[in-house]
């Protein structure tokens, strides 16, 4: 079995290099994207095994990236990650894809545990 891909989005360059070091040395493969639409350009390209998504977004916002996936029937699942976590809890709960949301600034310990349940 190859390795699990994460994809990254995040328009913070600080959070995707973070992430992208945890997953690696975690043994994932990680791809990040900036804005929401790189993620959506992403995701139709590729295939992934879980999305680390920043709610807030420049373009197209992390909403209107599940929304996108959840209309095209998408069923990867998702961490989202916002400053506003309390707000973004009640929100995100609309979207079958979202399995966990993390407050920034986040536990690295508990990022793990949360990509690990997911993907195992």
């Amino acid at each position: 079995m190859g390795k699990k891909e994460i994809l990254v989005v995040d328009d913070q360059p600080g959070i995707r290099m973070l992430l992208t070091e945890i997953f690696t040395s975690q043994g994932y493969r990680v791809t990040t994207a900036e804005t929401g639409q790189e993620a959506l350009d992403s995701l139709y390209a590729g295939s992934f095994d879980l999305l680390m998504l920043h709610y807030k977004l420049p373009v197209v916002d992390g909403v209107q990236v599940l929304e996108q996936l959840e209309k095209d029937q998408f069923t990867i699942p998702a961490i989202v990650m916002s400053g506003l976590s309390e707000d973004i809890m009640k929100e995100s709960q609309q979207f079958e894809i979202v399995k966990e949301v993390l407050a920034k600034p986040f536990n690295v310990e508990e990022v793990c545990e949360f990509t690990r349940s997911i993907l195992e």
